[in-house]
Parts: structure tokens; sequence; C-alpha cells
């Protein structure tokens, strides 16, 4: 019943972050245009139908508002054969393909969750609360790789709920070494990438970069893990990139969204770190 309860909030919560993506890109849009004195009317849309909260789901093409057969995730886009219908313009299978992803993320979480998520009250707690930091994870994503940004309005939230979750684990445990260990996964995940930000004027790695990493850092509270996730976030975008260079896709100067690489990294490693650590150190043992 749990894992039925996931698919159904995961794929619900998948057409949230399509939703909220695209409204957010469309109300920076505006301000910008506002701020140019652009006279396209036809263009703007009245900024209450993009509210976050009160706006109504509607066509990215035509501007429709869509009804609530149109609204079931996957299935509505499946029924259309991915086509809006009202317009008959093609809706992109980002669409659907988010919302399994999330579904997919939510479900793989409680299967391999370090500790079983209703064994106690600071499992749970803390299951919830990546459930929610993975749904910021996947509006990071798209918002990334389709426009090459990384909001602050997106990434000062999810800081300051990885503040609380700390504050709320040093409290119930009262394990004041969390604390450093969470500084020093801070200055790992966010101390390198700023630096590397400083020295090459940010033409290496974007100001996103640096403020995911400190998000990063704080959220793994440890600071072997923070270490793991820069490797693995390297041998991701090395894994992704090398391929297109071959094919001539991809060049030294092409732009890439590092930001997916290292959440995903940050993803497997808040699932799996504990036990690659955990290896990686036995097998130092063994040689010395």
């Amino acid at each position: 019943m749990i894992y039925v309860i996931l698919s159904i909030v995961g794929l619900c919560l998948g057409s949230f972050v399509n939703a909220f993506v695209w409204r957010l890109h469309e109300q920076g849009e505006g301000n910008r245009a506002r701020g140019r004195g652009s006279s396209k009317k036809g263009n703007k849309l009245d900024p209450k139908r993009l509210s976050i909260l009160k706006g109504r789901s509607m066509c990215p093409h035509c501007k429709h508002e869509l009804a609530a057969k149109d609204l079931v995730p996957v299935l509505s886009w499946l029924s259309l054969k991915g086509k809006c219908r009202y317009c008959h313009k093609p809706i992109s299978w980002q669409y659907p393909l988010v919302e399994l992803i999330t579904a997919g993320l939510f479900i793989v979480s409680y299967l391999f969750w370090p500790l079983s998520p209703v064994s106690s009250l600071q499992s749970s707690v803390n299951f919830i609360v990546w459930l929610v930091i993975l749904v910021g994870f996947m509006a990071l994503i798209v918002y990334d790789f389709k426009w090459m940004l990384l909001p602050n309005r997106i990434i000062y939230p999810l800081i300051a709920i990885s503040i609380a979750l700390v504050s709320f684990n040093v409290i119930f445990t009262g394990n004041l070494s969390l604390l450093l260990q969470t500084g020093l996964s801070v200055l790992i995940a966010g101390g390198i990438f700023y630096a590397i930000f400083a020295v090459s004027d940010g033409k290496w790695i974007g100001g996103g970069d640096v403020k995911l990493g400190f998000l990063i850092g704080l959220l793994l509270m440890d600071p072997y893990q923070s270490f793991l996730v820069l490797f693995l976030s390297s041998i991701i975008g090395t894994i992704v990139v090398v391929p297109g260079m071959l094919l001539k896709k991809v060049t030294v100067r092409s732009r890439i969204p590092f930001g997916p690489f290292l959440i995903i990294a940050a993803i497997i490693v808040r699932l799996f770190g504990a036990s690659i650590v955990t290896w990686y150190k036995s097998v130092l043992l063994l040689q010395a």
C-alpha cells in the first residue's frame, strides 16, 4: 500500500514540478519584458494566471486553461498522444518523464533509506523532508537543463529547509559534533566550488553551482559523503560529455549544465553513501 501511495504522490508532485518550473520561467520572462518596456501585450500573461499557488494549469502554447481530465499524470498525456486538446500542438515528453522519475525516486528512496522511514520519529522526519528536497531537486534539474540556470527561488528555500533539518537532528540527538561534521561537509561541497568560481571569475562554473554545493553539504551532514558527491558528479559528467565530444555534438566551448550531475550524485550518495564510505574505509584498512 505504501508503494501505491508513494507512486501517486510522486506522480502528482512531478506534475507540480512541470507546472512550477514553467511558471517560474514565465514570471522571469515577464519581469524582463516589463523592464525593457515591451509593448507586445498579446504575449503577456496576467501575473495572477502565473501565480504558483493560485494560477490554473494551462497549455504552454495556447495558454488555454486545462480541465481536470487533462491533468491526470502520464495518462492524460498518453490519451492525448502528447498533444494539447485545444490547440493540438505537441506537449513535450518532458512532462510524463518528470512525473515518472519523481514517482520512481520516491519508491527507490523508501526501499533504500538507510533506516526504515517508520523506525523512529527522527527517521520519519528525515525521510519526509528528503521527499520535499527531491521535488526541489527535480525542479532544479529541469530548469538547469532547459535554461542553464539554478534559480535562487528554488535553492534558497531548500537551503532553509536543510538548515532546519540539521537543527532538528542536533536537538533530537543532542549530538553537537553533528554541527562540526555539517560545517566540514558544507566547506567541502560548497567551498571547493566557491574557490573554482572565484579563481575562474565565474567562467568555469556558475554561482548557482556554488549555492547548490552549499545546499548539498547541508543535506548530507557528512564531509566524507561531500567528497564522494564531488567525485561521482565528475564521473557522471564525464560519462555524459565524452560521447557527445566523440560524436562532435559537444565541443570545449559548449555550455553544459553541471547542476544535474551534482544533484544525481547527491541522490546516490544520500541513499548509498554511508555504505560506499564504509566499504572504502575497509579497503583502505586492509591495504594499510
